[in-house]
């Protein structure tokens, strides 16, 4: 494959929660594990706060706030899940701390989630983070089966 049309500006994604690196492929949803949406990294966590991977700009917050999405200062669109199946909540154990159109720095708090609630719920929280235009890009994905920090630890990095 030619990388002729591969963007190439570089850019790197931190663990947007404090846990551990889960290869896409063990997800537990099809959706993530085939990779259908893109390619990334998952993890499952044990703070309550997840964060933004990068600078840039928060493009969509789901109206569930189970999921949002950033576009990156080099043009690639990030998108964050919190859990599986977390849709089916309705916005119930999450709280929003930043707002869609905000521009975000690297470890910007955007949604807390209730620990009770999503126990209570019986929901699994192993995140996806997905590179969604990830086909014009070269990148490369870091700490697979690792512990990582959030905001510290690399994830992803592009070429």
């Amino acid at each position: 494959m030619i990388d002729f049309f591969k963007k190439k500006k570089k850019l790197l994604l931190y663990s947007p929660v404090s846990g551990k690196c889960i290869d896409l492929e063990y997800v537990r949803d099809k959706i993530f594990s085939s990779k259908m949406m893109g390619n990334g990294i998952a993890f499952s966590f044990s703070e309550d706060t997840v964060c933004a991977p990068c600078n840039g700009k928060l493009t969509m917050i789901a109206n569930t706030l189970h999921a949002f999405g950033i576009k990156a200062e080099n043009g690639a669109e990030i998108l964050v899940h919190i859990g599986l199946d977390t849709v089916n909540l309705n916005g119930n154990g999450f709280t929003k701390l930043a707002k869609e159109g905000d521009q975000v720095k690297k470890g910007d708090p955007i949604i807390k989630i209730d620990r009770k609630v999503m126990q209570k719920s019986d929901i699994d929280l192993t995140t996806p983070m997905i590179i969604t235009n990830g086909s014009e890009y070269k990148f490369n994905i870091k700490n697979p089966r690792k512990d990582v920090t959030m905001g510290i630890d690399v994830v992803i990095s592009f070429e």
